[in-house]
């Protein structure tokens, strides 16, 4: 292996810069040419490839989003889509492929590697919804978005004594929600995987003013939606004033946090390691606090779990 390709695909997470730095610089380290691809699978298609060395990914590290930028490509679940890539590839000299992503960039990345293409993938997303991996690059920058937003959030809600119900990313995963709902002392947690009975959380509410609370926080999985729906349903309820906030792509930006740095600098170089093995069709993860890689099938076929126990301290917690 002489040469290696490196894109970010879906959405962006912090922490991308990062892994790409890592990928670069551990590659160059060993003797490998590395090319960057621009606009993920959509640039690859486009033949939108370029030299990269050690000056390239200079000055990255605390940047957030991808310096490769990123975009959507529907087309390329068509598999004459795919085999164009992989001619670009070969017109380019390069072996191998590292794809940073979610699990849609995965897909894309093990359908390469049916064609011929090398390919590793390092979890790039937010929501930290890959079963394979305890964490993914980005959740824990964007947890600590949230956790402060919602402080911020707090205080204008207990001078006003009001509802405050915020709803964070997670369409089939709530570990942010979860997650930030812990941290952040919520009243309530909304997520896709709990059932959710409205009345219980007006009931919760109307007892906490009673126990003489001040405010009150709920913390919503953009996957149950409807948070503007859901404040006035617990208005029009509990007679207490309820205003919602949705947080939106704010939480896919800003500087990467130590942990997400470390973390994505441990993944891009087990890559290269993984590559330069020989392996293919594999994705870095990490678990009881261990980078390891997985083979891609396996890895996707993993059913996730909800943490269950982490929901039950939150609740008891709340009280």
């Amino acid at each position: 292996m002489k040469k290696i390709a490196i894109l970010t695909s879906g959405g962006d997470a912090p922490g991308m810069n990062a892994a790409i730095r890592a990928v670069v610089r551990t590659a160059l380290a060993n003797g490998l040419e590395v090319m960057g691809v621009q606009r993920g699978y959509a640039g690859l298609i486009n033949g939108e490839l370029f030299n990269m060395n050690r000056t390239s990914v200079s000055d990255i590290i605390q940047r957030g989003g991808t310096i490769l930028r990123t975009a959507r490509c529907a087309e390329f679940k068509q598999e004459e889509v795919r085999k164009k890539a992989v001619k670009i590839l070969q017109a380019y000299g390069v072996d191998a492929l590292v794809v940073i992503g979610g699990d849609g960039s995965f897909t894309g990345a093990k359908l390469l590697s049916k064609l011929g293409v090398k390919t590793v993938g390092l979890p790039g997303t937010i929501d930290n919804d890959l079963a394979y991996t305890d964490y993914t690059i980005g959740f824990d920058t964007a947890l600590n978005t949230v956790l402060d937003a919602i402080n911020k959030i707090r205080d204008t809600s207990t001078s006003h004594e009001r509802v405050s119900i915020v709803e964070v990313m997670g369409r089939h995963c709530g570990d942010l929600a979860l997650y930030a709902g812990l941290a952040g002392g919520a009243e309530a947690i909304v997520v896709p995987e709990k059932d959710f009975d409205k009345n219980e959380l007006c009931r919760t509410i109307l007892e906490g003013k009673a126990n003489g609370k001040m405010h009150n926080l709920v913390l919503l999985a953009e996957g149950i939606g409807g948070a503007f729906e859901l404040a006035k349903e617990v208005e029009d309820v509990t007679g207490i004033e309820t205003r919602a906030t949705i947080l939106g792509h704010i939480q896919r930006g800003g500087s990467p946090s130590a942990y997400d740095r470390v973390l994505a600098s441990k993944m891009g170089a087990k890559a290269v390691e993984v590559l330069m093995e020989g392996k293919t069709s594999r994705v870095i993860g990490i678990r009881n606090n261990e980078i390891i890689d997985d083979d891609i099938d396996e890895a996707l076929a993993i059913e996730r779990k909800f943490d269950e126990k982490l929901y039950d301290i939150a609740e008891v917690l709340s009280k």
